[in-house]
């Protein structure tokens, strides 16, 4: 389907929403009517935005989207221009410049938090945490977002999405050698998830996640963590991750590299390991003398 017309229109409708926000702020604009005519104009931009979308010109429909924003912050409608720079954000994601994605998700958090609308501007926050990774992958910024959802989401008693966000928040620091932030993260979702019937099944991957940090800074501190987090969740001790620990520990202490491979083997081909555990257990592996540095 053509929308190339849409797009025309568009343009058409931009210009005269442009001539009545001109004209609404002139003095005699001003004494008929100014307020009517950027209404008018705001519900202009938002048409305009919206046929931009439909002839997929993100960058001009982010645009439009932004300027129909502005206008309702300007008539006090704080709630439709938050919305508004959200659908610009959204459109800007889908072009180019994502600069401007997060420009607008920003200031759509401004705007919600000083409405109190905690919950809402953490989910745009973790918006922003993904364009970061995945995206412009800067990985320090994602986790700086993480946190900030994390927080509004811990003040709204939203904890399991709180959790959520600091478990990317951990998996990021592990990767960029925080370990001990990790740590901490990792202990305290443990901690508050071991108690709950529903959950109390990731406890265990979250105390395997903590050791294996501990096992890359210090071998007696990971072995001390084991003993920690048995004696805090017994149901730790009968677990393949914990069984795996043990074997782990035991191969480094005699230094040995086909021991730890093995195990690590053994473990893979009943439970998967991901790319984060491979990771982690490749630079424990490397702290082996003469190791090759690889888990084959």
């Amino acid at each position: 389907m053509d929308n190339s017309g849409k797009e025309k229109e568009a343009i058409q409708l931009m210009a005269e929403a442009d001539k009545k926000v001109k004209s609404s702020g002139s003095f005699l604009g001003g004494m008929f009517g100014g307020n009517h005519k950027v209404e008018e104009a705001c519900e202009m931009y938002a048409r305009a935005a919206n046929m931009f979308k439909m002839a997929k010109n993100w960058s001009a429909a982010g645009n439009a989207f932004c300027q129909a924003a502005k206008l309702h912050m300007q008539l006090q409608n704080k709630h439709d221009s938050a919305t508004s720079f959200v659908d610009a954000g959204n459109a800007y994601k889908k072009a180019d410049p994502q600069g401007e994605a997060i420009n607008c998700l920003n200031a759509a958090i401004d705007i919600y938090t000083d409405m109190g609308r905690f919950t809402i501007a953490a989910k745009h926050h973790i918006t922003i945490a993904e364009v970061y990774e995945s995206e412009l992958v800067d990985i320090e910024k994602a986790i700086a977002h993480y946190e900030q959802a994390a927080d509004y989401y811990k003040g709204e008693e939203s904890n399991s999405s709180a959790n959520k966000c600091l478990l990317k928040v951990a998996s990021y620091s592990a990767q960029l050698e925080q370990y001990q932030k990790a740590i901490e993260i990792y202990e305290q979702v443990g901690t508050n998830t071991m108690d709950n019937p529903l959950l109390k099944y990731s406890a265990k991957e979250y105390f395997f996640k903590a050791a294996l940090c501990h096992f890359i800074v210090d071998e007696l501190n990971a072995k001390l963590a084991v003993e920690k987090y048995e004696e805090m969740f017994p149901a730790f001790s009968d677990s393949r991750e914990c069984k795996l620990l043990k074997k782990l520990l035991e191969a480094h202490e005699e230094q040995n590299s086909e021991a730890f491979t093995e195990a690590v083997k053994e473990f893979d081909s009943i439970s998967r390991l991901d790319q984060w555990l491979t990771t982690m257990l490749l630079r424990i592996k490397k702290t082996i003398q003469g190791d090759a540095g690889d888990l084959k």
